[in-house]
Order: structure tokens, then sequence, then C-alpha cells
């Protein structure tokens, strides 16, 4: 399986460092299929529409919040148990 570097700023670190339970692989895998299958949905959405660019634009950072709210849900829960 090939790896991916993802760089983080030091208090993101360490607030995952305070959580060793997690496994942070799995957590950025799921992100990124979330986002992977919202930008399909998005791509099939437009095509052939007449939505600008500047639209689209707009439609992926409202998907991008939403992933992110999701995940730091997701995360929260994770930590609960």
């Amino acid at each position: 399986m090939p790896n991916v570097t993802v760089s983080v700023d030091d208090s993101l670190k360490d607030r995952m460092d305070d959580h060793p339970e997690i496994n942070w692989s799995e957590v950025a895998r799921q992100a990124i299929r979330e986002k992977l299958r919202d930008l399909r949905v998005m791509e099939e959405l437009v095509e052939g529409s007449d939505l600008t660019e500047e639209d689209i634009d707009e439609l992926a950072a409202r998907i991008d919040q939403g992933a992110t709210e999701e995940a730091m849900v997701d995360l929260d829960d994770q930590a609960d148990v």
C-alpha cells in the first residue's frame, strides 16, 4: 500500500498524541474516501449544468466544511469510547 505524508501544525500533533488509541491513518483514509465520494457526486451533478466555476468552488468549499465537521464529530466519538 502506498504511503501519503500529511503535515499538521504542532498543536494538532500534540492533540493527536493525546489519543494514541486512535488509528490516525484510518481516520485520514476515511476522510479521503469521503472527499472523493463527494467530489464524484459533485462532478455528476455539475456535468451538463449551467453552474459557473465560482458556483462549483463554493459547493466544494461547503463540502469540505461539512466533511471537516463530520470528521471532528467522529474523532470526538472515537475518543469517548
